[in-house]
């Protein structure tokens, strides 16, 4: 595989616009902005939780190479079907049921990659995925959203690209992963084109394209292709836009996402094959049994990939969660979630995988259990090793509604998981024997040339913490989080300025968008 960019050192490039430069313009028209980290992917430094031994995880392989041998898979879609009957799997035409032998699933993942570049149209935003890189993602596919005041309405491309401007403008965020929201006001049968348009030219952190039959593919990688400046075959050795695909829980791969999977792993562009297992309900409910058939359904999708393609990059997606027995309402960011969420990332590493997790919570509100429910839910995808992170910044309500407060609040989150992972400096600099020695016994540090040569940047500096004490809490109005994430969000929004894609590329790319929008886009069923 070839990079656009040759990456050194512990981290990537980071290149490109003159962030600081630009706040501190911007300063001077409104309230100056808080300080952020600049982007730069994070790399997992600490020991994987290991939740089961080696026995367990095993086990649970083995329980998913029988389930798919003994109890298969309907792959709905009959090219699918075709491809990987002549790879040797048998199949039920009468049913479209796909039994694998569990040497063909065991034989086929060998080829996936473990690690690969995500390229965007902006050099500096390239993302590694695999090994010990992270990557964050926004919210994705909500069908609701908050607005500006605090209102909860239907997805619309007004709140679309308000989202798209807030995750430009915070840095930890290092892709758009889907649409944060559905905007539901563009018809369906052009809808992939002007939302790709959108995130293309109102950010420059990638795209991601929804498998909803085969056009829709064909058209987002030849906008990427557009955005990049590069031809075709440039860009199926450089992947640059990625796909999720959620497998129909339990044991079904439908026909539009199976079309999507042969497009995307013919021009070598990364799917991610997420099964939705929720536990009770479209999986057994005990956890080692969504677990295992979470695995059996990832194994076939990517065995399936490198059937069609051997060694296109995919990773393995891992949703498992339960839901409210009572209600049937799905549950994140429970002991549950933790668990399932550390020993998928077991499994990926098993397989050599790349591994995608998400932030999720159920809360309906910015409130504390939005924050707890995420604090946990990135604890079990940090630990679990998570190479992806999907739902990074602003999902809320059981991934129903998308929220800027809220991806305000996550930015902070993973500024801190991001800070949490940073190497520690333990040089004879920084042990400061000598300055211990100025102060002696019973001094402080504060006037210290040490210290003063470093206290601006030498701790983490939070978005939302207010560390003043309560009298002068009090005498600033008392604010709480949500009251500053919404202003922050508001402020963001108010200094947001598009990336500087370049005029021909963009204009091209807008006259391939309105050619394919006159030509009616793809058949829709209304």
């Amino acid at each position: 595989m070839t990079d656009a960019v040759t990456h050194t050192g512990e981290e990537p490039a980071t290149g490109g616009r003159r962030r600081g430069r630009d706040r501190a313009d911007r300063a001077d028209r409104g309230p100056r902005l808080p300080e952020q980290r600049p982007f730069r992917q994070p790399q997992m430094r600490l020991n994987h939780a290991e939740i089961l031994s080696a026995d367990e995880l095993e086990s649970i392989h083995e329980a998913s190479l029988t389930i798919l041998e003994r109890i298969g898979m309907e792959f709905l879609c009959p090219e699918s079907r075709r491809i990987v009957r002549e790879a040797g799997a048998d199949v039920d035409e009468a049913t479209n049921r796909v039994r694998f032998p569990r040497e063909l699933i065991e034989r086929a993942i060998t080829t996936a990659p473990s690690e690969f570049t995500l390229h965007s149209w902006n050099p500096a935003h390239d993302l590694r995925i695999g090994g010990n890189w992270m990557a964050f993602g926004t919210v994705a596919s909500a069908p609701h959203y908050i607005d500006r005041n605090g209102v909860r309405k239907t997805g619309d491309r007004e709140g679309f690209r308000d989202l798209l401007k807030l995750a430009q403008m915070l840095d930890t965020v290092h892709h758009v992963p889907g649409y944060p929201v559905e905007p539901v006001d563009i018809h369906a049968s052009i809808r992939h084109l002007e939302a790709s348009w959108d995130i293309l030219t109102l950010t420059d952190k990638g795209l991601h394209c929804y498998s909803l039959g085969r056009q829709r593919n064909i058209d987002a990688i030849e906008m990427m292709r557009i955005a990049r400046g590069v031809d075709l075959d440039t860009l199926r050795r450089e992947p640059s836009v990625i796909t999720i695909v959620n497998t129909n829980s339990p044991l079904r791969l439908d026909v539009p996402m199976a079309q999507g999977m042969i497009e995307f792993a013919l021009n070598n562009q990364p799917v991610v094959v997420t099964p939705f297992t929720l536990a009770g309900a479209m999986a057994p409910i005990t956890l080692a049994g969504a677990l295992a058939q979470q695995n059996a359904e990832a194994l076939a999708g990517i065995a399936f990939v490198q059937l069609v393609n051997p060694g296109a990059p995919v990773m393995y997606g891992g949703f498992t969660s339960n839901v409210d027995m009572q209600s049937g309402a799905p549950a994140f960011g429970t002991p549950e979630y933790v668990r399932t969420a550390m020993i998928t990332g077991q499994l990926c590493r098993r397989y050599g995988v790349p591994y995608r997790s998400s932030n999720a919570c159920a809360a309906n509100a910015l409130d504390a259990q939005a924050a707890y429910e995420s604090v946990f839910s990135l604890w079990g995808a940090v630990m679990g090793g998570a190479n992806f992170l999907m739902h990074g910044a602003g999902w809320m309500e059981g991934g129903l509604h998308a929220s800027l407060d809220k991806m305000v609040l996550d930015a902070d989150l993973l500024q801190m998981v991001s800070a949490i992972l940073d190497p520690l400096d333990v040089s004879a600099d920084t042990l400061a024997i000598d300055t211990i020695d100025e102060v002696g016994p019973g001094g402080h540090f504060f006037g210290t040339a040490h210290t003063q040569a470093r206290f601006r940047d030498a701790f983490y500096r939070p978005l939302l913490s207010d560390w003043r004490n309560y009298e002068a809490w009090v005498e600033a109005g008392s604010p709480t989080a949500d009251q500053k994430a919404h202003s922050l969000s508001d402020r963001f929004l108010a200094a947001y300025e598009p990336p500087a894609m370049d005029p021909d590329r963009k204009a091209e790319l807008r006259e391939f968008v309105d050619r394919r929008v006159a030509d009616g886009g793809v058949p829709v069923d209304y």
